[in-house]
């Protein structure tokens, strides 16, 4: 077994260090398949309901599937990015989204279509966060938060692509668009997949860009490598931890609150008068804000406690939900608050997920550990909208469903400080 010490910064092409490079390539595999296959989904709901008849539900039902299947295939993504690396997997990734659609193209029976969602969320699962952010925090250590604010806030700036799609529907009619985004994917997914490299040390690097130089087994310098290339507990010990079932249980509270009120916000506010145009630029505003969060926020978080900023993140994100539920008594500019403070919030936790799951359980079985948690989470994004729609369908009323999700939001900033006080000792 080779051991690696630091030596001096190492710079990639250009002379910047190679994580970088990874860190860009991340934001456009993000931005490609988030807008295409979630967001950009809704684009689509008319189109096909007006050529084939079918139900809403039946329509909404291949978006639902396609979440729980997202959720079942994390943690064998994870496994898999740790043992092959994320280039094959993202590889992977690029010929299911883009099988998903060209089959998605051609359809003409429900059965095909809830086929094609069953490729893209596979798709989805290959090139989606467990697999960006492993490779990334493979190559960060001190600027961990700020390299996977920037990896994911492609994610985030996919509700930009939804105009886009819109536009092509509109001129190209759904399956042409669908070919299209398809040859997108071949083209734009499988390059940027080879930029990605598995661990630094196999390229003489060790994590932020130092250089590595082999050092004797047993030395003062083999113990401080080790350290540095941040070894970390199995998937065994982590789930026997306290700090493990907080920050999951956090994080799911998150994934519900987020897709809840993405759902949801637009009957929100029509069902207190706000026309269909304004809330529909309030529903783009909440992703958009978000990368303002996952970069600012991020980026704080490296220079102070990430823990703090995460608690911080969660508490923006009660207060932004809060202001939806006090509106309608208090006054509609707090309409004006709440995607902010809620974006923000949103997308500082989101950068901060994997940073702390780093922090906390190191960095060996990383990609296995976040995977796991990302598909515990996806609990929260099945259950959460249709509890809602539920509630308000028995009430008549949103206010309350508000009222809960700040409640756990504050609840979850309080679980992930306590998670620091039992948090496994990692370097």
């Amino acid at each position: 077994m080779t051991v690696y010490a630091p030596g001096g910064k190492k710079r990639g092409p250009a002379g910047l260090f190679y994580g970088w490079w990874m860190v860009g390539a991340a934001v456009f595999v993000g931005l490609y398949v988030g807008g295409t296959i979630v967001y950009g989904f809704t684009a689509i709901f008319d189109p096909i309901i007006a050529e084939f008849g079918w139900s809403y539900a039946a329509v909404s039902f291949a978006a639902s599937m396609r979440g729980a299947e997202s959720g079942l295939l994390e943690p064998v993504v994870g496994r898999l990015v740790d043992s092959w690396g994320p280039r094959r997997i993202i590889f992977i990734g690029g010929l299911f989204t883009a099988s998903g659609l060209f089959l998605l193209s051609q359809t003409t029976s429900l059965t095909m279509f809830y086929g094609s969602f069953a490729l893209l969320a596979v798709g989805m699962s290959c090139c989606g966060p467990t697999a960006l952010v492993t490779g990334v925090a493979n190559w960060f250590r001190e600027r961990l938060g700020l390299a996977t604010g920037i990896a994911l806030s492609g994610l985030g700036m996919g509700g930009l692509v939804l105009p886009v799609m819109v536009a092509l529907i509109a001129r190209y009619g759904w399956r042409m668009t669908f070919e299209l985004l398809g040859v997108g994917a071949v083209v734009l997914l499988l390059p940027l997949s080879l930029v990605f490299r598995h661990r630094p040390e196999d390229y003489g690097y060790l994590p932020d860009g130092c250089a590595a130089r082999p050092v004797p087994l047993g030395s003062a310098a083999a113990r401080v490598a080790r350290v540095a290339d941040g070894s970390g507990v199995s998937v065994r010990e982590a789930i026997r931890t306290r700090s493990f079932w907080l920050l999951t249980f956090a994080f799911t509270v998150q994934v519900a609150c987020v897709i809840t009120v993405v759902t949801h916000i637009m009957p929100y506010l029509s069902s207190i008068g706000i026309p269909r145009v304004q809330a529909g630029l309030m529903g783009t505003a909440i992703p958009v804000l978000s990368v303002v969060g996952r970069l600012g926020i991020g980026m704080l978080a490296d220079r102070r406690s990430r823990t703090g900023m995460s608690v911080l993140s969660y508490s923006m994100m009660g207060v932004g939900v809060l202001c939806l539920a006090a509106a309608p008594g208090v006054g509609t500019w707090l309409l004006l608050v709440s995607p902010v403070v809620f974006g923000i919030g949103y997308g500082g936790n989101t950068s901060l997920r994997p940073a702390l799951t780093r922090e906390h359980f190191g960095r060996a079985y990383f990609g296995s550990i976040f995977g796991l948690i990302v598909g515990i989470n996806a609990i929260g994004g099945i259950v959460g909208p249709p509890l809602a729609g539920w509630f308000y369908d028995t009430r008549g009323d949103y206010r309350t469903v508000w009222l809960v999700l700040a409640v756990l939001c504050l609840t979850s900033a309080f679980l992930v400080y306590l998670s620091r006080r039992c948090a496994v000792e990692r370097a």
